[in-house]
């Protein structure tokens, strides 16, 4: 199961207790009378902000999960997209939207690929694409915040608090020389919250995930 993050998607059906998710809107479908939830809009880039777009070749997202108690099962995603809007040298108005392609998602079987992607775990054919977006910055130093934010995965959206430290912010050394930006994140999720619950006896349902993100400008 993959987070973030994050990105990109549209909010399907969810159970009725979303309703009440903080940070999040409830709303009826005019055409079907169900009760969504959806992501509130990100607050107005800050006015001393950058826009950076992620880099998708360098940015990779990490989720490790438990395997009956015998292992953590490691899985990575590749292709994540998105913008990240940032003021130099500080954490003031930072803000990240992403979209996570969740068919990339990777455990290395192929068999294992197939049955992560099945309705009852990431059902990626009904919900091919998470998504990301930040609502506050709660800066814990220089280089270190914990950035709050709206995850809708498999249709259901839910807060989400990511543990952020900020690599580096400068030139890229090799051409064609572009502002770069590169952070790592972590994170804990529980697949339940997102509707996640087939196989409990063999799949935990805690969440590891780490990310690695680069963007330019």
């Amino acid at each position: 199961m993959a987070a973030l993050c994050a990105l990109a998607c549209a909010c399907a059906q969810v159970p009725s207790r979303d309703a009440s998710v903080a940070g999040a809107s409830p709303a009826v479908d005019p055409a079907t009378g169900s009760v969504r939830v959806l992501p509130d809009p990100a607050p107005a880039p800050h006015p001393g902000a950058h826009a950076y777009t992620l880099d998708p070749v360098h940015t990779r997202i990490v989720i490790a999960v438990d395997h009956a108690g015998f292992s953590k099962a490691v899985a990575t995603v590749s292709g994540t997209t998105g913008t990240l809007q940032l003021v130099p040298g500080s954490w003031e108005g930072a803000q990240v939207e992403v979209a996570i392609p969740l068919a990339q998602l990777d455990f290395g079987d192929a068999a294992w690929n197939r049955a992560v992607a099945a309705r009852g775990l990431l059902d990626t054919g009904r919900h091919p694409v998470a998504a990301f977006h930040s609502t506050r910055i709660e800066v814990l130093g220089a280089g270190r915040a914990r950035i709050h934010g709206q995850l809708t995965l498999r249709g259901t959206t839910r807060e989400v608090v990511l543990d952020a430290v900020r690599n580096a912010e400068r030139r890229y050394p090799l051409p064609p020389f572009r502002h770069t930006v590169g952070f790592s994140a972590t994170a804990r999720l529980s697949r339940a919250d997102f509707g996640s619950t087939a196989w409990d006896s063999m799949i935990g349902d805690a969440v590891d995930v780490r990310i690695e993100l680069e963007a330019t400008r």
